[in-house]
């Protein structure tokens, strides 16, 4: 679906990721929803918002199977061009994502269908890690938007709040806390002795 399409028709935003908890657009309504075919998964590689090209970070992208727990955004109609323009200039700047509509329902049954932005398959940004590959990414990768870690751990303390589990990004962040523990401060005693 492209821009000019999306201006025109789209009432509703399916936010998985950073949108959840940074959404950056005008809405009057947001609920929970479970959109299926896709699930979450850190599958996009970011040279500039959360790493460089020498460090490449790693982001969320919706692939395919399963199903998915996000946040549906209905967009102000006075507003909705404007906020259009914001996603696909933050969404579709290197291609990294498809824009797709899903169908999903609102707590009162409602049908509705949404924008949201999938991964990419075709794209050289787009692969899959082993999890301790993006573990160590977490740890190691910032970009123009902030340290990777915090990418993972706004996402998941934000659906956490929702009281929203999802097991995958509750492991990485318990993993990020453990690791982050396990490293001793360069003032620690045991940094000094080995120095």
């Amino acid at each position: 679906m492209d821009k000019v399409q999306a201006s025109r028709q789209v009432d509703w935003v399916f936010a998985y990721g950073s949108l959840i908890w940074n959404p950056e657009i005008d809405f009057d309504h947001a609920e929970l929803v479970r959109v299926h075919g896709f699930h979450r998964a850190f599958c996009i590689r970011s040279t500039h918002h959360r790493g460089t090209p020498d460090r490449p970070g790693v982001v969320l992208g919706l692939d395919r199977g399963g199903s998915c727990v996000g946040m549906a955004f209905r967009l102000r109609p006075e507003t909705r061009a404007e906020s259009i323009d914001l996603l696909y200039e933050r969404e579709m700047q290197y291609s990294v994502y498809v824009p797709m509509l899903v169908g999903t329902s609102l707590t009162d049954g409602t049908r509705i269908r949404a924008l949201t932005f999938v991964a990419n398959r075709a794209n050289i940004a787009y692969q899959r890690l082993a999890e301790d590959e993006i573990l160590r990414r977490m740890q190691c990768c910032a970009g123009q938007r902030g340290a990777n870690v915090d990418y993972l751990l706004n996402t998941w303390h934000s659906l956490q709040q929702r009281g929203v589990h999802d097991e995958m990004l509750a492991r990485l962040a318990q993993n990020v806390r453990l690791a982050a523990r396990a490293t001793p401060s360069p003032a620690s005693p045991i940094a000094v002795a080995a120095a």
